[in-house]
């Protein structure tokens, strides 16, 4: 299934939260692109998000996030080589 562009909005806001610190969430102002409001919106929906313009991360939110941000981390490494 390839990924929508809605998907890549959703996962790019879910990467902006700080899995360190899960007492800080985040705010999406009015004037964001609107194709990030319209993610967020639909991450609160989907019960990921406590607010409608953000907030914090759900316990599914906060899976979501974490599986997110480890795909980007195996996906943004260096392939291996193999020896010959």
């Amino acid at each position: 299934m390839p990924l929508s562009p809605d998907l890549v909005d959703e996962l790019n806001t879910l990467v902006r939260f700080d899995l360190a610190s899960p007492q800080q969430g985040i705010k999406i102002h009015k004037t964001a692109d609107p194709s990030i409001i319209a993610a967020t919106r639909r991450l609160h929906a989907k019960g990921l998000l406590t607010q409608i313009d953000g907030g914090y991360l759900t316990s599914l939110g906060r899976d979501a996030a974490e599986h997110v941000q480890l795909a980007l981390t195996i996906l943004g490494s260096h392939p291996l080589t193999a020896n010959r």
